[in-house]
């Protein structure tokens, strides 16, 4: 198995799936601070990843994170005015940040619609862009952090971020960061990743819940490649876990699906 082959672990059902990729998260990101002294997380918006996030507050566990040692980053964002409840960080901090005692200084949302750039989106994207360089280490590459955990929530598109299929995000190669526009889901002006930035996570999970996913999933593990379904290129550096339940794993084929599953 390669780092670009994802590891399968598959769940019951839809909150058993949240509550252990929440444990796998913080035990994660502990982990790191014990070895680095910090941690670094990239948050998924959409349902799994708010579920995720909810889960963390609900786990005693928590509390063994050190929050004031945490960066969180975003994969993507809704290019809206900074306080609109459809933004990934305004559901993200409902859900988690605003419960526990992050650094502001360490928690770095994607510009909105209503910052310094105003409708730019290509300039919002360059900004982020340049956060994302300042905060590389000296054994960085590409300009951009080695992330802990980059979480990636599952389309039923197989879109991950904010890059659709055959939509000319998914095809960029030189930026990190880039400006979406005309995306087939509303709205349709985002902000996203690049592959080439994701891959640069040292762990990349992909988050798929629900029938409506099984189809993606499948897809995804079949090999059609990262232009048709953008799911299949992204891994991780050293390792990528594709978290699933039951009803998103059901049209996996038999010789993919993992041994044991939790």
């Amino acid at each position: 198995m390669t780092n670009a082959t994802p590891q399968l672990v598959v769940h019951r059902d839809k909150e058993l799936m949240a509550q252990a990729a929440a444990a796998r998260l913080i035990t994660r990101i502990v982990d790191a601070q014990a070895a680095r002294g910090s941690a670094s997380v990239v948050l998924t918006g959409g349902r799994n990843g708010n579920a995720l996030l909810a889960a963390i507050a609900a786990s005693p566990a928590r509390d063994a994170v050190d929050w004031g040692r945490l960066d969180l980053w975003w994969g993507d964002e809704r290019f809206l005015p900074a306080a609109d409840p459809d933004r990934n960080a305004v559901q993200a901090r409902a859900e988690l940040l605003d419960a526990v005692p992050l650094d502001p200084a360490r928690v770095h949302e994607m510009p909105a619609s209503d910052g310094v750039d105003g409708s730019d989106v290509e300039a919002a994207a360059a900004r982020y862009a340049q956060e994302l360089a300042q905060a590389a280490g000296p054994g960085d590459r590409l300009g951009v952090p080695a992330f802990d955990v980059l979480l990636l929530g599952v389309g039923p598109d197989t879109h991950i971020a904010s890059l659709f299929p055959e939509h000319p995000g998914v095809r960029e190669t030189e930026l990190t960061v880039i400006g979406v526009r005309g995306a087939p889901k509303p709205p349709p002006t985002r902000i996203s990743l690049t592959l080439p930035a994701i891959r640069e996570a040292r762990e990349v999970w992909l988050l798929a819940a629900g029938e409506d996913k099984a189809g993606a999933v499948a897809l995804a593990l079949s090999g059609p490649g990262e232009i048709q379904a953008p799911a299949s290129g992204a891994y991780g550096r050293s390792r990528t876990l594709m978290l699933l339940d039951r009803a998103a794993a059901e049209r996996i084929p038999p010789q993919l699906y993992p041994p044991a599953s939790a």
